[in-house]
């Protein structure tokens, strides 16, 4: 009803300002030279929710961003020269052809590709490319645990934290609800700026502390204790571990997979033109 409303206020206000001639199709809602704008083209501009007062706002401004796009487009047309307007239709001309083409070519590689990666695979292009893989940031194996500095029993906690036997860690996740923070998957390469930016205690000044294989760092600030352990550690210039790059890796064998594809899809869909007449260079 909102919608219907505000087409007739609309109409109201282009047919008093005698704003058009007569239109082909469609119910016209305003007119620039020969070109029309029509119901239809905003439909879909407004929503049920919308007041009246905003709709006929957001519907006015949108007739007027469109009455100056034709005018400048109609300026144009008139005061190019030949030759531009020329190389211009050119240009829009190949730009469709790329964007069908694109589109084309994309949903038959999305349903030909096959996306999986094996490991193997991965493995042989890391190896041949380690090169390409050096770090640019530091990278961690580290745990941690953060508690208040009154909780009961902080010794022992520490003696497990840094024993770190399968019956501790057990115990450890077992009391994990008294912890305020907690990472015990040493297994992992982390950024150290996310350790950085995750730990308050740990600043610039000490984070080299972190740097240090099997180094254990104990900290302290107003929001409690830091237990961390450190396991491994890799410098920027290091080789990137291949767990670590094992999604860049898959999707470069993937690319791969695209290019190698894309070029089978090109000589295929020639050939095949060829051979059913679709397709001949004359002499």
């Amino acid at each position: 009803m909102r919608y219907k409303t505000l087409i007739v206020l609309l109409l109201v206000l282009v047919t008093s300002c005698k704003f058009f001639k007569k239109a082909p199709v469609g119910v016209p809602i305003a007119r620039v030279n020969d070109a029309y704008l029509y119901q239809e083209d905003i439909k879909d501009l407004i929503s049920e929710d919308t007041s009246v007062e905003d709709s006929t706002l957001l519907v006015q401004n949108f007739i007027n961003r469109w009455a100056t796009q034709q005018l400048f487009l109609d300026g144009a047309l008139l005061n190019l020269n030949e030759s531009k307007q020329e190389a211009f239709n050119k240009l829009v001309a190949q730009y469709k052809n790329d964007l069908y083409t694109k589109a084309y070519i994309e949903a038959l590689v999305k349903r030909s590709i096959d996306t999986m990666v094996n490991i193997q695979e991965a493995e042989d292009y890391y190896e041949n490319n380690k090169e390409a893989f050096k770090l640019n940031e530091e990278l961690i194996k580290f745990r941690y645990v953060h508690v208040d500095e009154n909780i009961l029993d902080l010794d022992a906690i520490e003696k497990k934290f840094k024993r770190f036997n399968a019956k501790d860690k057990r115990e450890l996740d077992s009391i994990s609800i008294q912890f305020k923070s907690y990472s015990l998957n040493d297994s992992i390469w982390i950024k150290v700026k996310q350790v950085v930016d995750k730990i308050p205690a740990v600043t610039s000044e000490n984070k080299n502390e972190l740097l240090k294989k099997s180094n254990f760092v104990q900290l302290k600030d107003s929001l409690g204790v830091y237990l961390m352990q450190i396991n491994d550690v890799l410098l920027r210039n290091d080789i990137a571990p291949l767990e670590y790059v094992r999604p860049t890796l898959d999707q470069i064998v993937i690319n791969k997979r695209k290019l190698e594809l894309i070029r089978k899809l090109e000589k295929d869909i020639t050939k095949d033109a060829i051979k059913n007449k679709q397709f001949e260079i004359y002499n």
